[in-house]
């Protein structure tokens, strides 16, 4: 190894070690070196400062000492500078993680009732479910601007999940409508040569085709009735925005007719606001009761083509109602052949906590409880239109 060769990697050697013990020192925040000997300065300083307002703890004598303390005391002007801050040292994916910590640790959520603070957070889904939470208690100074926040996150989660979710339904629903004397362009060839290997022709090398499966024109007519019942207890927040995403998406799709139902205590059905998103969610009450036997009582109610309807119950299942009669209803919706899906949270933080005697009951009646992300979402609903085994994650 040459002079040069030895010098150029102990070089990249110590700079190593120092961006160690830089990260290090951003972790263990404290005093000036915390007995790292790397002391932060520039932008370094900039962002253990920002993590010292929300992280830290501790009174003004531990803040003298130079040890980590809480720093935005909870008025607007020192918030809204903060959260510029973690908007200039830090990802969008950790802002908003750091914004959720800062409302549940500090008690900041009221500070979003005022418009200058909703302007300056990075908005996400946790930030909409906040916003509707407080709904009824914002003043009309700030409700334009609160819309404005819910619209570009709905908007957003349009964008993500509309295309994919047309694309995979349209798939299922003309699948689930397959004829048997199909016209030539609505012939399922994949189909009809497995169903007809059994007169394949070797000599000719070909298959005769004896019977045809065909595609149902499924545009043409509405094909399924598809109710989403949701749980707005305010542990279910989040599923609450993605439905309202997924109900207008179906909504937009001609051969489908979708209904939303939301319900706590009481029941409302927001199927005539549909066509936007941000008026289901501001239509929306979370928090509260819940009754999911009222509510499946009232899609229970709705149901006018049941071997074409498929209603999606999205609720962590803890019933305030009468537990016994909730069963019924699901046994009856099945039987007389209703598809019934039961997911526990439509999110993408994954299974809640839950009522784990209701989910097992439900699966003993074929209506297995489980949590979806979204993305698994339209995958859920194309089995369910084709009334094939859901994709259940393997975890449940």
């Amino acid at each position: 190894m040459s002079a040069t060769d030895a010098t150029t990697g102990s070089a990249a050697a110590a700079a190593a070690s120092d961006e160690r013990l830089r990260r290090w020192r951003l972790v263990l925040g404290g005093g000036p070196e915390e007995g790292t000997g790397r002391p932060l300065t520039g932008t370094d300083a900039a962002m253990d400062g920002a993590l010292a307002a929300l992280y830290g703890s501790g009174d003004g004598k531990e803040r003298r000492s130079g040890r980590r303390s809480v720093g935005l005391e909870g008025s607007a002007p020192s918030v809204a500078r903060w959260l510029g801050d973690i908007r200039t040292y830090f990802p969008a994916s950790v802002v908003q993680v750091m914004q959720r910590d800062a409302f549940e640790r500090l008690g900041l959520s009221a500070l979003l009732l005022e418009p200058e603070m909703l302007e300056a957070v990075e908005a996400d889904v946790h930030l909409v479910g906040t916003l509707l939470s407080l709904n009824k208690a914002m003043p009309e100074t700030t409700k334009e601007t609160a819309r404005a926040v819910v619209r570009k996150v709905v908007e957003d989660l349009e964008r993500r999940l509309a295309t994919r979710t047309r694309s995979t339904l349209t798939g299922a629903l003309d699948r689930s409508a397959r004829i048997s004397r199909p016209r030539h362009r609505d012939i399922d060839w994949d189909r009809t040569v497995r169903a007809n290997l059994k007169n394949y022709l070797p000599e000719y090398g070909t298959v005769v085709p004896e019977r045809l499966i065909g595609y149902g024109r499924a545009a043409r007519s509405v094909k399924k009735d598809v109710v989403l019942c949701v749980d707005q207890s305010g542990s279910m927040a989040a599923s609450v925005v993605y439905a309202s995403v997924f109900g207008a998406v179906l909504a937009s799709m001609r051969s489908i007719a979708a209904r939303l139902v939301v319900f706590d205590t009481s029941v409302v059905d927001l199927t005539d606001q549909l066509d936007d998103p941000v008026d289901v969610l501001f239509g929306t009450r979370l928090g509260g009761g819940t009754d999911i036997n009222r509510a499946l009582a009232y899609c229970q109610s709705q149901i006018t083509r049941p071997a074409d309807t498929v209603v999606v119950l999205i609720s962590d299942l803890y019933e305030g109602g009468i537990r016994d009669e909730m069963l019924k209803r699901v046994a009856s919706m099945k039987a007389s052949g209703v598809q019934f899906v039961t997911l526990l949270a439509l999110s993408d933080e994954g299974a809640p906590a839950y009522d784990r005697e209701h989910a097992a009951a439900l699966a003993a009646l074929g209506a297995p409880a489980f949590a979806c992300t979204p993305d698994l979402f339209p995958e859920v609903m194309a089995a369910a239109i084709e009334k094939r085994p859901l994709p259940v994650p393997a975890d449940i």
